[in-house]
């Protein structure tokens, strides 16, 4: 589904603020109320926009450390396998991927003891043939998906 202008203008200023109220977006975005609620009607029921959900700051909830993992995966097994691992409350991304390894995973642990956990568990499922692990020391840019440059 291809968006116009207006559509754009809506998305920009929503993954500014979520918050807007339609009649804030509709003045900012310069069109009738009427418009805004049609245009996130269909924007929501076609899945463009999938939710709305306030931005975390990890440390403060209590996630101390950002994990990557590369995991290999037997074949025949990744849908199982990623399933599995996408069921772990500490796992926020799961993605296939191309290269050295099957599948990359990034996940959110409170601290060292967690981390063992989440590797011990949840990074040696039976059907993952081979893992490594990243701990991130610094987020240095860190944002939800924006829309491309039209």
């Amino acid at each position: 589904m291809a968006l116009d202008s207006v559509d754009r203008a809506i998305i920009e200023s929503l993954c500014e603020d979520a918050r807007l109220s339609q009649r804030q977006l509709a003045q900012k975005v310069g069109v009738a109320q009427g418009t805004i609620t049609n245009r996130l009607r269909r924007l929501e029921g076609n899945g463009t926009i999938q939710g709305y959900a306030p931005i975390l700051n990890a440390d403060s909830v209590g996630w101390g450390m950002t994990v990557m993992a590369g995991l290999c995966i037997e074949k025949g097994r990744m849908m199982d396998v990623q399933k599995h691992i996408s069921a772990d409350p500490r796992v926020f991304s799961v993605y296939d991927v191309t290269g050295d390894w099957d599948s990359m995973v990034l996940a959110r642990v409170k601290d060292r003891k967690d981390l063992d956990d989440l590797t011990k568990s949840v990074f040696t499922l039976d059907g993952i043939s081979r893992s490594y692990t990243h701990v991130v020391l610094n987020t240095v840019k860190e944002s939800g998906v924006r829309l491309p440059e039209e």
